[in-house]
């Protein structure tokens, strides 16, 4: 939550230059207050175990949540009861009349796939421009940011030769960013993925900013202030157990796999891993809620406007 202090206190722009949240007395008594709405479209197979480690990060903040789960219209899960979809989903064509304070798209295990053979894509670029309109901020991770990078910036995927696959150390390259309020300079972020993006291809992108990124899997964290979005191609979102899950289910059926990396303690498999990225989740999905929480309208119809 923001700190108020007077605009014209000598500490109101050095903080503020530090990405710390401050607001004038002017703003803070212009506020009004009201549950922010946010959607999350789950592309995921794992239905529930999705849904519940995002409504665990931006569930943590002080501000009243109105959380809806959103699915794509005609793509039908296998992997989730039908009886928790329709309890709980709603499909695309049904919510797309409503407003949204923010929207997180999440990944899709469809990485090897071209962008036009994904069954449900031009349900999807109806998404990505929807939230132009009546979306106020939108969150794309993993599979999803890349799509949306795709969509808007037209930047592709490409293929890695072996999985990225473990905890990796990423530098922050925007410590003032609100984004960022709190993070260290090294942060460690899980990584599970067959593809990457070039850093060199999001830099020549008009008006894209890499706020974190790896020496080793490439940038991470994207701002794209155009379409009030922010991309991550890593998973903060992620249990402590959930690359353990990946590497048991390959290792299980027998597809080669190497060990995640700098995950297991002596990266060993017998023993249990360690969350070391929890605390930057909860700030960066906390920082986000507050960014919202400080700009949207108050009146939900003037979001796109």
């Amino acid at each position: 939550m923001p700190i108020t202090l007077p605009s014209s206190l000598p500490a109101f722009d050095i903080l503020s230059d530090e990405g710390v949240m401050v607001m004038s007395r002017t703003r803070a008594a212009r506020q009004d207050i009201r549950p922010l709405r946010i959607g999350l479209l789950n592309l995921m197979p794992k239905k529930i175990q999705t849904e519940t480690q995002f409504a665990r990060l931006i569930g943590a903040t002080p501000l009243q949540i109105e959380f809806s789960l959103i699915r794509m219209t005609e793509h039908e899960t296998k992997n989730t009861a039908a009886e928790h979809m329709a309890e709980f989903y709603r499909p695309f064509q049904e919510v797309k009349h409503e407003r949204f304070d923010g929207l997180i798209i999440t990944g899709a295990p469809i990485e090897h796939l071209p962008y036009g053979d994904v069954t449900y894509w031009d349900e999807l670029t109806e998404v990505f421009d929807w939230t132009q309109t009546n979306v106020y901020h939108t969150f794309g991770v993993c599979w999803g940011g890349m799509a949306m990078l795709w969509h808007f910036h037209g930047i592709n995927k490409h293929m890695l030769p072996a999985k990225a696959f473990g905890c990796f150390r990423h530098r922050n390259l925007a410590p003032a960013s609100p984004y960022l309020r709190g993070f260290s300079d090294d942060v460690l972020i899980p990584v599970s993925r067959w593809t990457e993006l070039r850093q060199a291809e999001v830099d020549a992108a008009e008006g894209l900013r890499t706020l974190v990124a790896s020496d080793e899997v490439g940038p991470c964290l994207i701002e794209d202030p155009a379409h009030r979005a922010l991309m991550i191609v890593n998973h903060f979102e992620y249990d402590s157990t959930t690359l353990k899950e990946e590497y048991d289910r390959d290792v299980a059926a027998g597809k080669p796999i190497n060990v995640p990396r700098n995950y297991y303690p002596d990266d060993d498999p017998a023993k249990t891993p360690l969350n070391r990225w929890r605390s930057h989740a909860h700030l960066l999905y906390g920082n986000w809620i507050n960014e919202i929480y400080q700009s949207t309208p108050y009146d939900l119809a003037r979001i796109g406007q």
